[in-house]
């Protein structure tokens, strides 16, 4: 009862940090300390069907691409970026409203996938489902690489939470750890080298 409890909350905490990267998108630090907590829910859903030690991988390696972003942000003045962001915070409404379709779509969705594979678990289905749809949908609405980052690894995560429960391979599960660090590391040389012309301009 007590583990069923905690998932649903970590399901919560899903869409809470899902919701705030999708609609606070002028600070990224927000942004990536929303997806380190995202990954802290994301570690213990896959934890009631992985090992421990797959689970603190996971976490671990979720860690890691936040920190690698981070560091690459942290080395980035861009104000042009900040004044851009800072417009659009008006369709932070029209955001929401995608959110809570998510929301819908999942509470709908969860019963039907549970009763077409049994032993998935609710709370593991609706965490997966609702960060696949936020992820894709805030692919819909950005075109800040930064952010595709971020959506594409929440997109990667809702995978990992639907296919921990469906296949238990450590050999799987740690070829996708390996995928979201790399996707980290390519989005941190892709900032990198996306600043370095605005850089050079300047000098």
């Amino acid at each position: 009862m007590l583990t069923e409890i905690v998932s649903w909350v970590a399901v919560g905490l899903i869409f809470v940090t899902a919701t705030t990267m999708l609609i606070i998108n002028r600070d990224w630090r927000i942004s990536l300390g929303a997806l380190a907590l995202q990954y802290t829910a994301v570690f213990w859903l896959v934890t009631l069907h992985l090992p421990f030690v797959m689970g603190s991988a996971k976490l671990i390696t979720g860690w890691m691409v936040v920190a690698t972003m981070g560091m690459t942000r942290l080395g980035i003045s861009t104000t042009d970026d900040d004044a851009e962001e800072f417009s659009l915070l008006h369709g932070g409404w029209y955001r929401l409203i995608l959110m809570s379709i998510v929301a819908l779509v999942t509470f709908g969705a969860t019963t039907r996938i549970e009763t077409i594979i049994p032993g998935m678990g609710l709370p593991v289905i609706a965490g997966g489902i609702l960060l696949i749809g936020a992820g894709v949908v805030h692919l819909g609405v950005t075109s800040d690489l930064l952010r595709v980052i971020l959506a594409l690894l929440t997109v990667l995560s809702g995978f990992e939470i639907l296919y921990a429960a469906v296949e238990s391979s450590m050999l799987v599960a740690g070829f996708l750890s390996v995928v979201s660090l790399g996707m980290g590391l390519v989005g941190s040389y892709l900032l990198l080298a996306g600043s370095s012309p605005s850089e050079t301009e300047s000098e």
